[in-house]
């Protein structure tokens, strides 16, 4: 019987969304008898494996007491070992990949299972890197014809007077290039407080992007399965206060249960040809970013009839809770969800890495490094 492993936290700041993400797959699978192994990825990049039946509380203060140190070897052979004298495999036969934000989605993770011949679940590292990177994935889709709002680079050494007639005026949104959840996004007045908060902020340290912020606009998301055809789910619409952005707080922290019980309207009423436009975008954003197991894709909406009022926002390669809640009202359980996961990331091949053409023809042609480097 295959023996799936679930993988949750790690060094971002989605860290804890993770820990809930990762319990709810693990106890779903425990239920099933399914004899998962709960696989525990510390703030500071420690692995722990921890019994499978811990609650969310147990990870409030740090490290569980009862967590046994593993190491992540990423190499061919690798994977799980623990961590003492004998080195011993951790039972595992596929990854389930519940990292939220930072190495866990961007793509570090998934190569490190590439290295390690391991069969995971998720995005892999190419369609990863793609879609947590908001200048990349806005370029790309900007590149295939869809509707998408202008983004920028936000750098301290651009004068304004190279800015874009578009971030003449404000309000302006700002926003980490790298990473989710409305985590470090902010509305600011103007193209210099931008800057300021660009070099201030932490969570903008490795990148930031900025946009004209638009009032009065609506969120729309769509989840996608890729296994065994692609599927789309009904149409989002997360119900925000008066904020003036959907936030982390409104995502992941109202009644109780993360994401799974923020407050929204699913299936949303939308115009149908709003609804028509969205569905047929989000399969070209699939196909786009080579989207693989369950992902959710954002849009913007001004709440017209209008399609050219409808925005491709973002996308979220590794999404809260899986995305269970969009599936759920469709009649799949959570463990149908994970059972369709692990059967995807089983039926395909590893990946694999070519060498054609390192054959040694160009170390031969050489004489020595010395002559090289003069």
């Amino acid at each position: 019987m295959t023996r799936p492993g679930v993988c949750f936290g790690g060094p971002s700041p989605e860290h804890d969304i993770s820990i809930l993400t990762g319990l709810q797959a693990v106890h779903a699978l425990a239920e099933a008898g399914r004899d998962p192994v709960a696989l525990y990825w510390s703030p500071i990049g420690t692995w722990h494996e921890v019994p499978p039946d811990l609650e969310a509380s147990a990870f409030a203060d740090g490290l569980p007491r009862s967590a046994t140190e593993v190491e992540l070897a990423g190499r061919p052979g690798g994977g799980f070992v623990r961590a003492d004298r004998r080195r011993r495999p951790v039972p595992v036969d596929v990854v389930i990949n519940c990292c939220h934000g930072g190495p866990g989605e961007d793509g570090g993770l998934p190569a490190l299972f590439d290295l390690a011949g391991l069969a995971y679940t998720g995005p892999g590292q190419r369609s990863a890197a793609i879609c947590m990177d908001k200048l990349a994935f806005s370029g790309a889709t900007e590149a295939a014809g869809l509707r998408t709002l202008p983004l920028w680079l936000l750098t301290s050494e651009q004068p304004d007077t190279a800015a874009p007639a578009e971030l003449a005026d404000g309000p302006l949104i700002v926003k980490p290039r790298f990473g989710g959840s409305s985590i470090g996004i902010e509305i600011v007045a103007d193209l210099a407080t931008a800057r300021a908060l660009a070099q201030s902020s932490p969570l903008l340290r490795d990148g930031a992007v900025v946009q004209r912020y638009l009032t009065d606009i609506i969120d729309l998301n769509i989840s996608v399965r890729t296994w065994p055809k692609l599927r789309l789910s009904a149409v989002e619409r997360p119900l925000r206060s008066d904020t003036t952005i959907y936030t982390y707080a409104e995502k992941y922290l109202t009644g109780g249960g993360g994401m799974a019980t923020a407050p929204r309207e699913l299936p949303a009423t939308l115009p149908a040809t709003i609804e028509s436009t969205l569905r047929a975008a989000a399969v070209e954003v699939s196909r786009l970013v080579m989207a693989r197991s369950v992902m959710r894709i954002d849009f913007l909406w001004d709440g017209g009839d209008d399609p050219d009022g409808l925005w491709v926002n973002e996308i979220n390669p590794i999404p809260g809770s899986l995305s269970w809640y969009f599936w759920s009202g469709e009649g799949d359980s959570l463990i149908e969800l994970l059972d369709d996961l692990i059967a995807e990331a089983l039926d395909g091949p590893t990946r694999h890495f070519l060498t054609q053409g390192a054959d040694g023809t160009a170390l031969r042609s050489v004489g020595t490094i010395a002559a090289k480097l003069a």
